[in-house]
């Protein structure tokens, strides 16, 4: 008998919280679907789960990578299926809960297999990107890959460079590749009805409150000796880890670029920007998941564990 509960939300949403009540109601397994949230020495700064929420219930593809390393939506999806079979395996629910829309569309829609891209290919337009401008690539790319031009803004310089990459590696257009693509391993689950799919979709003004609050708690918790702890390592500011959200500010809070208020807005500023993109791309794409409120009162979340939360099938 099987069943899964697949839970996504803009950042400070309450998906943890959340989580965690599920787990402790359904015996569940609390497994990580957020690419900042897989990096070790990064739990402040990237809202990792506490000590003792990890404690609380089992919790995995936590803080399990270093972030010199580059956690890509196929390799995490493999990981979450070896981690969602395991805690069948062992009679529990797993429950799969974060904000990174991609790692559930790679779980349950697949990937399309693009051979990997030479380095010199890459480097080419990557430099190419940051001397023209992404505009100009947009331009280029829509005379090779039409299709995929018209989904891009001329500013996704990093979607754009992808798509000129696979063309110029492969001599065929990525969305031609993505056609081919084939299901994910969630999939026949999904299909076969024991699958919980449910999106935190809070209003506007309240996520960004969180936002503004929960920034300030992680400074309080020790978010600046984090950040410095990691710019010590010297690392190339394009890794992931580089990028997670207040990082490049309290970075140059620390190179004395920003103060302390401006970083701080900066941070606050950017969480909100990515929080906003979230719910609009949640409502896009993942339109077919039961929507429920982020603010979450008793008799809400009983109707959830009572009425949305499906029963285990064969």
């Amino acid at each position: 008998m099987k069943r899964a509960i697949l839970i996504a939300g803009p950042t400070a949403s309450g998906k943890s919280a959340l989580s965690l009540r599920l787990a402790h109601d359904l015996d569940g397994v609390i497994i990580n679907a957020d690419s900042m949230q897989v990096y070790k020495d990064l739990r402040i700064i990237t809202a990792r789960p506490s000590v003792e929420d990890e404690a609380a219930a089992p919790h995995r593809l936590y803080g399990f990578m270093d972030p010199t390393e580059v956690c890509s939506a196929a390799l995490w999806a493999d990981l979450a299926m070896q981690e969602i079979e395991a805690a069948w395996q062992a009679g529990k629910t797993p429950i799969v809960i974060g904000g990174t829309g991609m790692y559930f569309k790679v779980l349950i829609d697949g990937i399309a297999e693009i051979p990997e891209i030479p380095d010199a290919i890459r480097a080419d337009v990557r430099d190419r990107c940051a001397r023209e401008g992404s505009t100009t690539l947009h331009a280029e790319l829509a005379t090779v890959d039409p299709a995929t031009a018209a989904r891009l803004a001329p500013g996704d310089s990093q979607r754009i460079c992808r798509a000129l990459e696979v063309w110029h590696a492969t001599g065929r257009a990525i969305s031609d590749w993505q056609q081919d693509t084939r299901p994910g391993p969630m999939k026949p689950y999904v299909d076969a009805g024991g699958i919980t799919r449910l999106v935190l979709d809070p209003p506007r003004d309240v996520l960004y409150d969180r936002c503004n609050r929960r920034f300030d708690i992680m400074m309080k918790e020790g978010a600046m000796a984090e950040v410095e702890v990691l710019m010590a390592r010297n690392l190339d500011v394009s890794l992931p880890a580089m990028r997670a959200l207040g990082v490049p500010s309290l970075m140059a809070l620390a190179r004395g670029e920003m103060d302390e208020a401006t970083a701080m807005e900066d941070a606050r500023m950017q969480t909100r920007r990515f929080a906003k993109r979230q719910l609009t791309w949640f409502r896009n794409q993942f339109s077919d998941w039961g929507r429920i409120p982020a603010q979450l009162s008793e008799s809400e979340y009983r109707e959830i564990l009572n009425k949305k939360i499906k029963k285990p099938v064969d």
